[in-house]
């Protein structure tokens, strides 16, 4: 951790952490000597350095009393002790989308940190292991230095059909590769990592549910970015190149972006105070569910998102001249009605939060899957509509270079003309933020990330499915229909409706 500050505060003081740690990055074939100074990815950087500047200007909503340090600490590094924490970080996620139009890197590692409390506590009641205590250590030093924490689960899978021990190149799936009296030595890769060089520690965690030939793959573990043995490649994104032009407006959102990378371990050392898991393989589901249940209602982050899309499509509505047009206010109700219902499902799930033996809060797990399953889908028909709305030009729209041409740019600010009154550029400007969102690079963060991060849409209909209780259901249909001469239906081992009906706190 080459020049981590002693507590960082601003966005500022976070942007010079990132300093000179000599991170291995692959770009285009090439490696980034500065990532801090790279224009494709300094967008990506912004984006988590607003984490730290809300937490400034807005204490309450970004930032948490601790009972681990007793310090006021950045609400992503905060450990859920009430459901109003979890409702708490759902409003701050949704204002950091607002603010950043984009992914901004850190709910993953805060979702990372609250399922690690509840596991490690149950596996060292198991096993008379030591990890809930490391692992609190681990927290107080982040939280009083105030770090960025990524969380790596997704491993590459090679063929799906099989479990890690079953692959012909065990390094598909991360693993342990050697112990000795410090810690232990790690070897894979992790995929679609998002923000990962924007961090300064990373987790690792298993990604499938282990069976017992797969012990050497049920790690868990933190690990600084900079580690030696870790190579990062990075991904692209759609119109990525733009951050390297002259100009902003065909950038769409030229301050702010998203990230994702492949992490390759390559012999990573994890000293043994740094590991949480070590072949504890029954343990690996638990994680996972927990953690998805933090993380699929952590997808209120992309009604943040949606209220941006929204304000530019009601903005070239009003450039156009149509914005008390019948049909372009129905469409405007109907992407507001669609973003509202994701952000209901999330916050809902967070209301019914309830405590855990290591005394964690849980939100509610049902509502976290419908949660996200709505936005595996609401926020392409929000796009859709955005589309609609802007019309053809927010694909066919000439270059800023034409834009500011001598003999190009007049023509264009003749002909692309909108109402009267309105400053062509602010209509260029407003379109490129509607490609931005909805084709180009931080369509990322709002379209494929919403269906495929926190697994994709089968993963919640499965979960959904073990928790919908139709046996219940049918026996309330039963019952009054007057059907008496009939088998009373079993009831599925959901705890929905026993946490949803309770009227006293119990600890699960």
């Amino acid at each position: 951790m080459a020049n981590v500050l002693k507590t960082i505060r601003t966005g500022n003081d976070y942007i010079e952490s990132l300093r000179g740690r000599d991170l291995k990055i692959y770009l285009f074939g090439e490696l980034v000597k500065e990532p801090v100074d790279h224009p494709m990815i300094r967008p990506s950087i912004n984006a988590v350095a607003e984490t730290y500047d809300l937490a400034v200007r807005e204490e309450e909503l970004a930032s948490a009393n601790s009972s681990l340090t007793g310090l006021k600490v950045n609400r992503f590094l905060h450990i859920a002790e009430s459901a109003q924490d979890l409702v708490l970080q759902n409003k701050m996620q949704r204002k950091l989308g607002q603010n950043t139009g984009t992914c901004f890197q850190r709910c993953v590692g805060m979702d990372a940190l609250n399922s690690l409390h509840s596991t490690t506590f149950e596996i060292d009641e198991k096993h008379g292991t030591d990890y809930h205590k490391r692992f609190l250590e681990f927290v107080k030093m982040v939280q009083k230095e105030n770090l960025v924490i990524g969380g790596a689960m997704t491993d590459p899978k090679g063929d799906r059909s099989k479990g890690p021990a079953e692959q012909d190149d065990p390094d598909l799936f991360t693993r342990i590769v050697d112990k000795d009296e410090k810690g232990i030595y790690v070897s894979g890769a992790k995929a679609h990592q998002t923000g990962c060089i924007n961090s300064h520690w990373i987790i690792l965690m298993p990604t499938v549910r282990l069976t017992e030939n797969d012990k050497d793959w049920a790690i868990v573990g933190a690990i600084p970015a900079d580690a030696k043995g870790v190579t990062y490649i990075y991904g692209r994104q759609s119109c990525d190149t733009r951050s390297m032009e002259e100009g902003d407006i065909d950038d769409g959102n030229a301050k702010f972006g998203g990230q994702e990378a492949l992490i390759i371990l390559d012999r990573v050392f994890i000293p043994w105070d740094k590991v949480f898991m070590n072949g504890e393989y029954e343990f690996a589901s638990m994680l996972i569910e927990r953690f998805t249940c933090y993380h699929r209602r952590s997808y209120v982050c992309k009604t943040g998102l949606g209220d941006v899309l929204i304000g530019a499509a009601a903005t070239i509505a009003d450039y156009n001249g149509v914005p008390k047009v019948s049909h372009i206010k129905d469409k405007i109700i109907e992407m507001t009605h669609l973003n509202e219902t994701i952000f209901a499902a999330g916050l809902a799930s967070s209301h019914q939060g309830h405590k855990m033996k290591s005394g964690v809060y849980l939100n509610d797990d049902m509502l976290a899957q419908v949660c996200k399953h709505n936005v595996t889908r609401f926020p392409y028909e929000i796009s859709r509509l955005a589309q609609d709305i802007a019309g053809g030009l927010v694909v066919t729209l000439p270059s800023e270079k034409d834009f500011r041409h001598p003999e190009a740019g007049p023509l264009l600010k003749k002909y692309l003309a909108g109402r009267k009154g309105v400053d062509v550029e602010n209509r260029m400007r407003i379109l490129r933020l509607i490609e931005n969102m909805t084709l180009g690079r931080n369509a990322v963060g709002y379209l494929t990330e919403s269906m495929h991060g926190a697994g994709s849409p089968q993963a919640q209909r499965i979960q959904i499915q073990r928790q919908m209780q139709v046996g219940y259901k049918k026996n309330l249909a039963k019952n009054l229909a007057g059907i008496t001469n009939d088998v009373e239906e079993p009831h599925e081992p959901s705890e929905y409706f026993k946490r949803l009906f309770k009227t006293k706190e119990s600890i699960l």
